[in-house]
This record gives structure tokens, C-alpha cells and sequence, in this order.
């Protein structure tokens, strides 16, 4: 589980018109170690078209690819897991439908919610939004740094941190017992995501 120290999560509207499978490849290439295709616009056939051609990076990279929602799009492009969303069959169905073939993460808003993902079988919990950012803004008020290490301290599983996380806050996001971090704008929407990826994989070592 390594490589969720850094997940770069996609959204090809916030690459300032750059194509998004070459800014993956730049931030691959900068050592980032997990990518999740969150795409929520395209239907399946464009997002497996999408996938794959990620894919191709992510095997050279030895990198995980994690589809956002769309467990038929995970299982038909090879990918290493899915994520759960609110939208998404529960963990269970994922888990009976996928067995060992992928990782399962959930994205979880309460320790509840995150207890529940856990005893039905998700490898690993992304819980936020921790800080204020507008990707997150339809998912709730931001969580903060408590609520994080109350669930933190709840579970078993790896909890990856998302919403608003950037290299200054990583320290801070470790601490409270995150295992990883998650970005989108943070990497994506900056001159240089390769040199955003290294500052982020930095903050993580020095953390």
C-alpha cells in the first residue's frame, strides 16, 4: 500500500489545457506512485478509453491505477482497484463482483461510514474534505484535522487524506494519522505538476 502516500486524482478540466495522460506521464515520471481516474462526465466506453491509455504509464511506472466508481471499467481495462463513491454498489457487491482481483478504497465522511467500509472489505479510506477546497465543496463543510484523527485512530485500514492538501499541509494531514495524501489541483492545475508531484513526494519523506 505504499504507493497511496501520493494519489494524484484526476480531472482533465484543471490541466490549464494540457492533455491529461501526458501530465500523468510527467508526474509518473516524478515518482508519483498511484493515480485515480475520476472522470465523472464521460460514459464508459470513453473512460476505458481513457483508462487504458493511462494504464500503458502506470505498468511502465510500476504505479497503481484506481478507477473512480466504475467497477466494469476497472475489471474490463486491468486495473489495480476501484474507488467506492456514495453513487457506487456497496463495498460488499464490489468486493463479491471483483474478489481479489482489485483493491477496493471508499470514500468515507464519518466514522461510521468508515467503520462500516472496513468490516465489509475495503482495503483502504479516503476521508475528507479536510480543508476548504472547491472540487469538495458539493460533499460538505471541510472535516478538519480532528475529525480526521479521531477516524484515524478508529480504524485499521489506511486512511488517505483529500481536500485541499498541499505540500505545506502534509506534515501537518501525517501527523493527525493519515497514511497518504490525495490531490487534484494541487498537481494538476500548477505550472509544473512533475515538480508539484516532487514536492508533494518530498513533504511526504520529510513527514
Amino acid at each position: 500500500m505504499d504507493e497511496l502516500r501520493l494519489t494524484l486524482v484526476s480531472d482533465r478540466t484543471q490541466t490549464r489545457g494540457r492533455e491529461l495522460v501526458t501530465v500523468v506521464g510527467d508526474c509518473l515520471g516524478a515518482g508519483l506512485r498511484a493515480v485515480q481516474v475520476r472522470e465523472k462526465d464521460l460514459g464508459a466506453a470513453d473512460l476505458a478509453f481513457l483508462c487504458r491509455r493511462i494504464r500503458v504509464l502506470t505498468l511502465d511506472a510500476q504505479a497503481l491505477l484506481i478507477v473512480n466508481d466504475r467497477l466494469d471499467v476497472a475489471l474490463a481495462v486491468g486495473a489495480d482497484g476501484v474507488q467506492r463513491t456514495s453513487t457506487s454498489l456497496d463495498v460488499e457487491d464490489i468486493r463479491r463482483v471483483a474478489g481479489p482481483a482489485l483493491r477496493v478504497g471508499a470514500s468515507v465522511h464519518s466514522l461510521p461510514e468508515a467503520l462500516d467500509a472496513e468490516a465489509k472489505g475495503a482495503d483502504f479510506l479516503v476521508f475528507g474534505p479536510i480543508y476548504e477546497t472547491p472540487s469538495k465543496r458539493p460533499y460538505g463543510p471541510p472535516q478538519g484535522l480532528d475529525r480526521l484523527a479521531k477516524l484515524a485512530a478508529g480504524v485499521r485500514r489506511p486512511v488517505v487524506a483529500i481536500g485541499g492538501i498541499t505540500p505545506a499541509r502534509v506534515r501537518d494531514v501525517r501527523l493527525a494519522g493519515a497514511f497518504g495524501v490525495a490531490a487534484i489541483s494541487a498537481i494538476l492545475d500548477t505550472d509544473a505538476p512533475a515538480d508539484a508531484t516532487r514536492r508533494f513526494l518530498d513533504a511526504l519523506a520529510a513527514a
